[in-house]
Protein backbone atom coordinates (compact mmCIF):
# COMPACT_ATOMS: atom_id res chain seq x y z
CA UNK A 1 0.00 0.00 0.00
CA UNK A 2 1.34 3.43 -0.92
CA UNK A 3 1.06 6.29 1.55
CA UNK A 4 0.72 8.65 -1.45
CA UNK A 5 -2.86 7.41 -1.80
CA UNK A 6 -3.70 8.40 1.77
CA UNK A 7 -5.28 11.69 2.86
CA UNK A 8 -2.61 14.30 3.78
CA UNK A 9 -3.17 14.20 7.54
CA UNK A 10 -3.01 10.42 7.63
CA UNK A 11 0.13 10.36 5.50
CA UNK A 12 1.77 12.87 7.83
CA UNK A 13 0.81 10.82 10.88
CA UNK A 14 2.28 7.63 9.46
CA UNK A 15 5.56 9.21 8.34
CA UNK A 16 7.63 8.86 5.21
CA UNK A 17 8.00 5.07 5.20
CA UNK A 18 5.01 3.50 6.96
CA UNK A 19 4.94 -0.25 7.47
CA UNK A 20 1.57 -1.83 6.67
CA UNK A 21 0.70 -5.34 7.80
CA UNK A 22 -2.36 -7.56 7.58
CA UNK A 23 -0.57 -10.36 9.42
CA UNK A 24 -2.47 -10.00 12.67
CA UNK A 25 -5.08 -11.71 14.79
CA UNK A 26 -8.41 -12.06 13.01
CA UNK A 27 -7.32 -10.54 9.69
CA UNK A 28 -10.89 -9.39 9.26
CA UNK A 29 -12.98 -6.25 9.30
CA UNK A 30 -10.93 -4.66 6.50
CA UNK A 31 -8.30 -3.46 8.98
CA UNK A 32 -4.52 -3.20 8.58
CA UNK A 33 -1.89 -2.51 11.19
CA UNK A 34 0.42 0.44 10.58
CA UNK A 35 3.86 0.88 12.14
CA UNK A 36 2.84 -1.60 14.84
CA UNK A 37 1.04 1.32 16.52
CA UNK A 38 -2.12 2.16 14.60
CA UNK A 39 -5.03 0.35 12.97
CA UNK A 40 -6.48 1.67 9.73
CA UNK A 41 -9.68 1.16 7.78
CA UNK A 42 -10.79 2.84 4.56
CA UNK A 43 -13.97 3.32 2.58
CA UNK A 44 -17.60 2.91 3.58
CA UNK A 45 -16.73 0.50 6.40
CA UNK A 46 -14.47 3.15 7.90
CA UNK A 47 -17.19 5.80 7.77
CA UNK A 48 -19.74 3.46 9.37
CA UNK A 49 -17.31 2.47 12.10
CA UNK A 50 -16.29 6.06 12.85
CA UNK A 51 -19.90 7.12 13.35
CA UNK A 52 -20.61 4.22 15.66
CA UNK A 53 -17.40 4.56 17.66
CA UNK A 54 -18.21 8.20 18.34
CA UNK A 55 -21.73 7.31 19.46
CA UNK A 56 -20.58 4.45 21.69
CA UNK A 57 -17.91 6.61 23.33
CA UNK A 58 -20.57 9.23 24.10
CA UNK A 59 -22.58 6.51 25.87
CA UNK A 60 -19.61 5.56 28.04
CA UNK A 61 -18.88 2.29 26.22
CA UNK A 62 -15.23 1.25 26.07
CA UNK A 63 -13.94 1.52 22.50
CA UNK A 64 -10.52 2.15 20.91
CA UNK A 65 -9.28 5.73 20.68
CA UNK A 66 -9.88 7.42 17.32
CA UNK A 67 -6.58 9.06 16.41
CA UNK A 68 -7.73 10.54 13.11
CA UNK A 69 -10.59 10.37 10.66
CA UNK A 70 -10.00 12.06 7.33
CA UNK A 71 -11.85 11.59 4.05
CA UNK A 72 -12.57 7.85 3.97
CA UNK A 73 -9.77 6.80 6.33
CA UNK A 74 -10.11 5.85 9.99
CA UNK A 75 -7.03 5.52 12.19
CA UNK A 76 -7.34 3.91 15.62
CA UNK A 77 -4.79 3.67 18.42
CA UNK A 78 -3.64 0.20 19.35
CA UNK A 79 -5.35 -0.64 22.64
CA UNK A 80 -2.39 -2.71 23.77
CA UNK A 81 -4.48 -5.70 24.86
CA UNK A 82 -5.46 -8.95 23.10
CA UNK A 83 -8.95 -9.95 22.11
CA UNK A 84 -10.98 -12.52 24.01
CA UNK A 85 -10.25 -14.98 21.20
CA UNK A 86 -6.86 -15.38 22.89
CA UNK A 87 -8.35 -15.96 26.35
CA UNK A 88 -8.59 -19.37 27.98
CA UNK A 89 -12.16 -18.88 29.18
CA UNK A 90 -13.86 -15.87 27.53
CA UNK A 91 -17.49 -16.78 28.12
CA UNK A 92 -18.14 -14.76 31.28
CA UNK A 93 -16.40 -11.63 29.95
CA UNK A 94 -18.32 -11.92 26.69
CA UNK A 95 -21.60 -12.09 28.58
CA UNK A 96 -20.80 -9.14 30.84
CA UNK A 97 -19.76 -6.92 27.93
CA UNK A 98 -22.82 -7.83 25.86
CA UNK A 99 -25.20 -7.22 28.76
CA UNK A 100 -23.71 -3.75 29.17
CA UNK A 101 -24.18 -2.98 25.48
CA UNK A 102 -27.71 -4.36 25.29
CA UNK A 103 -28.75 -2.29 28.31
CA UNK A 104 -28.25 0.96 26.36
CA UNK A 105 -31.57 2.68 25.52
CA UNK A 106 -32.56 1.93 21.93
CA UNK A 107 -34.28 5.32 21.71
CA UNK A 108 -30.85 6.98 21.78
CA UNK A 109 -29.36 4.84 19.00
CA UNK A 110 -29.46 6.42 15.52
CA UNK A 111 -28.41 3.25 13.69
CA UNK A 112 -30.92 0.71 12.36
CA UNK A 113 -30.11 -2.99 12.15
CA UNK A 114 -33.67 -4.33 12.17
CA UNK A 115 -34.61 -7.16 9.84
CA UNK A 116 -36.22 -4.87 7.26
CA UNK A 117 -32.84 -3.19 6.85
CA UNK A 118 -30.70 -6.31 7.09
CA UNK A 119 -32.74 -8.41 4.66
CA UNK A 120 -32.68 -5.56 2.16
CA UNK A 121 -28.89 -5.34 2.53
CA UNK A 122 -28.61 -9.12 2.23
CA UNK A 123 -30.56 -9.02 -1.03
CA UNK A 124 -28.08 -6.47 -2.42
CA UNK A 125 -25.16 -8.64 -1.29
CA UNK A 126 -26.65 -11.62 -3.11
CA UNK A 127 -27.60 -9.64 -6.21
CA UNK A 128 -24.12 -8.14 -6.54
CA UNK A 129 -22.32 -11.47 -6.04
CA UNK A 130 -20.66 -10.34 -2.80
CA UNK A 131 -21.45 -13.48 -0.77
CA UNK A 132 -18.74 -16.14 -0.54
CA UNK A 133 -20.68 -19.41 -0.34
CA UNK A 134 -17.43 -21.32 0.18
CA UNK A 135 -17.11 -19.55 3.54
CA UNK A 136 -20.49 -20.74 4.81
CA UNK A 137 -20.68 -22.69 8.07
CA UNK A 138 -20.39 -26.44 7.60
CA UNK A 139 -24.13 -27.01 7.87
CA UNK A 140 -24.75 -24.61 4.96
CA UNK A 141 -21.94 -25.65 2.63
CA UNK A 142 -23.24 -26.54 -0.83
CA UNK A 143 -26.11 -24.08 -0.63
CA UNK A 144 -26.39 -20.98 -2.80
CA UNK A 145 -26.75 -17.46 -1.40
CA UNK A 146 -30.09 -17.23 -3.21
CA UNK A 147 -31.42 -20.25 -1.32
CA UNK A 148 -30.20 -18.85 2.00
CA UNK A 149 -31.94 -15.54 1.30
CA UNK A 150 -35.14 -17.34 0.35
CA UNK A 151 -35.08 -19.27 3.64
CA UNK A 152 -34.44 -16.11 5.65
CA UNK A 153 -37.47 -14.47 4.10
CA UNK A 154 -39.67 -17.51 4.61
CA UNK A 155 -38.65 -18.10 8.24
CA UNK A 156 -38.46 -14.48 9.38
CA UNK A 157 -39.44 -14.22 13.07
CA UNK A 158 -42.76 -12.56 13.75
CA UNK A 159 -41.28 -10.10 16.26
CA UNK A 160 -37.90 -8.66 17.20
CA UNK A 161 -36.64 -8.25 20.77
CA UNK A 162 -34.82 -4.98 20.15
CA UNK A 163 -31.57 -3.83 21.76
CA UNK A 164 -28.50 -1.90 20.68
CA UNK A 165 -26.71 -4.79 18.95
CA UNK A 166 -23.05 -5.00 17.99
CA UNK A 167 -23.80 -6.88 14.78
CA UNK A 168 -20.65 -9.02 14.71
CA UNK A 169 -20.27 -10.10 18.32
CA UNK A 170 -17.50 -12.68 18.40
CA UNK A 171 -14.57 -13.23 20.78
CA UNK A 172 -12.18 -11.59 18.32
CA UNK A 173 -14.24 -8.38 18.37
CA UNK A 174 -14.12 -7.92 22.15
CA UNK A 175 -10.79 -6.92 23.65
CA UNK A 176 -9.59 -7.72 27.13
CA UNK A 177 -11.30 -5.28 29.47
CA UNK A 178 -14.49 -5.24 27.41
CA UNK A 179 -13.43 -2.86 24.63
CA UNK A 180 -15.56 -3.34 21.53
CA UNK A 181 -14.04 -3.28 18.05
CA UNK A 182 -15.34 -3.78 14.49
CA UNK A 183 -18.58 -2.00 15.32
CA UNK A 184 -19.49 -0.99 11.76
CA UNK A 185 -22.69 -3.07 11.85
CA UNK A 186 -23.90 -1.77 15.21
CA UNK A 187 -27.56 -0.78 15.33
CA UNK A 188 -30.95 -1.43 16.86
CA UNK A 189 -31.69 -5.11 16.23
CA UNK A 190 -32.92 -8.30 17.84
CA UNK A 191 -30.65 -9.33 20.74
CA UNK A 192 -30.16 -12.71 19.05
CA UNK A 193 -28.21 -11.09 16.27
CA UNK A 194 -25.38 -10.91 18.83
CA UNK A 195 -26.20 -13.92 20.97
CA UNK A 196 -26.23 -16.28 17.99
CA UNK A 197 -22.73 -15.39 16.82
CA UNK A 198 -21.30 -15.44 20.33
CA UNK A 199 -22.78 -18.88 20.99
CA UNK A 200 -21.55 -20.18 17.62
CA UNK A 201 -17.95 -19.11 18.14
CA UNK A 202 -17.77 -20.03 21.81
CA UNK A 203 -19.19 -23.48 21.06
CA UNK A 204 -16.82 -24.07 18.15
CA UNK A 205 -13.64 -22.69 19.72
CA UNK A 206 -14.05 -23.13 23.47
CA UNK A 207 -16.79 -25.69 24.09
CA UNK A 208 -20.18 -25.86 25.83
CA UNK A 209 -18.93 -24.77 29.24
CA UNK A 210 -18.03 -21.35 27.87
CA UNK A 211 -21.42 -21.06 26.17
CA UNK A 212 -23.05 -21.69 29.55
CA UNK A 213 -20.76 -19.15 31.22
CA UNK A 214 -21.63 -16.60 28.55
CA UNK A 215 -25.38 -17.08 28.88
CA UNK A 216 -25.22 -16.98 32.67
CA UNK A 217 -23.20 -13.74 32.70
CA UNK A 218 -25.54 -12.23 30.13
CA UNK A 219 -28.55 -13.19 32.25
CA UNK A 220 -30.22 -15.72 29.97
CA UNK A 221 -31.17 -19.07 31.45
CA UNK A 222 -31.35 -20.75 28.05
CA UNK A 223 -31.13 -19.66 24.44
CA UNK A 224 -33.91 -19.97 21.86
CA UNK A 225 -32.66 -22.55 19.31
CA UNK A 226 -34.81 -21.20 16.48
CA UNK A 227 -33.50 -17.67 16.88
CA UNK A 228 -29.94 -18.93 17.18
CA UNK A 229 -30.31 -20.74 13.85
CA UNK A 230 -32.01 -17.80 12.13
CA UNK A 231 -29.42 -15.18 13.03
CA UNK A 232 -26.53 -17.49 12.27
CA UNK A 233 -28.08 -18.01 8.86
CA UNK A 234 -28.47 -14.26 8.37
CA UNK A 235 -24.76 -13.80 9.10
CA UNK A 236 -23.87 -16.08 6.18
CA UNK A 237 -24.81 -13.28 3.76
CA UNK A 238 -22.47 -10.69 5.33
Amino acid sequence: MSDAALPPGVSELFGAEPVFSDDHEGRSGGVVQVNGTYWMKRGSVARAEHERLAWLAAQGVAVPEVVLFEADTLVLADAGVPSLAAANAPGKAMGVALRRLHDLPITLCPFDGRLDVMLAQAAVQVRDGLVDAEDFDDDNLGRTPEHVLEQLRAERPGAEDLVVAHGDYTPSNVLEGGLLIDVGRLGVADRYRDIALAVRDLEDDFGPDEVRAFLAAYGLSEADPARLRYYRLLDELF
